[in-house]
């Protein structure tokens, strides 16, 4: 087993097909490790400086992978972060061969031990409950004299999906239920269609009227639009997601118009809201985004996904769905000898 360390974005092209071929042993295969996402978030941001480690067993097969950089911030000093943190990516981990964990993960806490003059503070983000993260890299930092701490990020609703459309209804308390069935009637009754972007469409125009509906959704999503690094990464991710199938992007038509718009992942046998748009003059008082909220969980119960999954954020709609809380946790870790200072990390409610 040794380890190669890469500091230079050629490690993406480098990289590629193996990284792509070590996701398919991993025990937690999310999209945002996937080589097309983390190599766009690099090169869309691109905050420090790369420092991706490469596992490789003695056959010289890759059996794992921390996409990490360094960013210097001014209370941590030189800090270890993930490719991908924080803001655009909902889960992160260290690309472990499920078969290699323990070990991998020794090697890795042995080498950041060895090299720590490289850093001061390490801190990894969205890292997702029942990750190999959790599981064996504290207790190993801590045997070599790093100091840990497992903090609570931010939730991600989730709702395991049944076989059927009136299965899924039935998990829903009585006055939702009912709520959801009168939308849907209303919705059928007014010039309403829903459709998702296929090869017939021009991708282009169509993120664009996304990212139009988006920025009208509220203040928050228009001033995160307003920052051309977030625009260039949507733009330059879509073309990439959307040819491996792992794209849906879907609106609700009013009469033609465009009101309300989801950006969804399908990707590990899941369904995952990761954005969202809304026109409220367009949607002239439809409850656009539950209606096409609710076309796209039949969707997915049709086409036999299993998970339908909120990504973070404790947005009062999730629940009235029926979603259930997931956690995603932060890894922060220093040596003693190291000064730090961070501020206590807020706990959604």
């Amino acid at each position: 087993m040794k380890i190669e360390s890469f500091t230079t974005a050629e490690v993406f092209e480098k990289l590629r097909a193996e990284w792509s071929e070590l996701l398919t042993h991993v025990s937690h295969n999310r999209i945002f490790l996937t080589w097309e996402w983390q190599s766009t978030w690099w090169s869309a941001y691109h905050p420090g400086d790369l420092w991706v480690l490469a596992v490789r067993n003695d056959a010289g097969q890759l059996v794992g992978l921390a996409p990490w950089f360094i960013e210097q911030r001014a209370k941590t000093g030189r800090t270890v972060r993930s490719v991908g943190c924080v803001d655009v990516t909902d889960y992160l981990e260290t690309i472990v061969h499920q078969d290699y964990e323990s070990l991998v993960f020794e090697m890795l806490a042995t080498y950041v031990d060895e090299h720590q003059s490289c850093y001061d503070f390490i801190d990894l983000c969205n890292i997702p409950e029942g990750s190999p993260v959790l599981k064996f890299f504290p207790q190993l930092l801590q045997e070599r004299g790093l100091s840990v701490e497992i903090k609570p990020q931010e939730v991600c609703p989730v709702i395991e999906l049944p076989s059927t459309w009136d299965a899924y209804l039935e998990t829903l308390d009585k006055k939702q239920r009912h709520e959801i069935r009168r939308k849907l009637r209303r919705s059928e009754e007014s010039p309403v269609a829903w459709y998702a972007v296929g090869p017939e469409h021009d991708l282009a125009a169509e993120t664009d009227i996304f990212l139009r509906l988006m920025a009208r959704a509220s203040e928050d999503k228009t001033q995160f639009l307003e920052n051309p690094q977030n625009v260039a990464f949507f733009k330059q991710v879509t073309p990439l997601l959307m040819a491996r199938g792992w794209l849906q992007i879907a609106f609700l038509t009013v009469e033609g118009r465009h009101a309300a718009a989801y950006m969804n992942f399908l990707y590990s046998n899941e369904v995952q809201i990761y954005n969202s748009g809304l026109d409220i003059e367009a949607a002239q008082g439809l409850s656009a985004g539950i209606v096409l909220l609710s076309y796209l969980i039949q969707f997915a119960i049709e086409h036999g996904y299993k998970r339908f999954d909120f990504l973070r954020g404790n947005e009062e709609y999730k629940y009235r769905m029926g979603a259930v809380d997931t956690h995603v946790f932060m890894l922060m870790a220093s040596y003693a000898s190291h000064v730090i200072s961070v501020e206590p990390t807020a706990v959604p409610n």
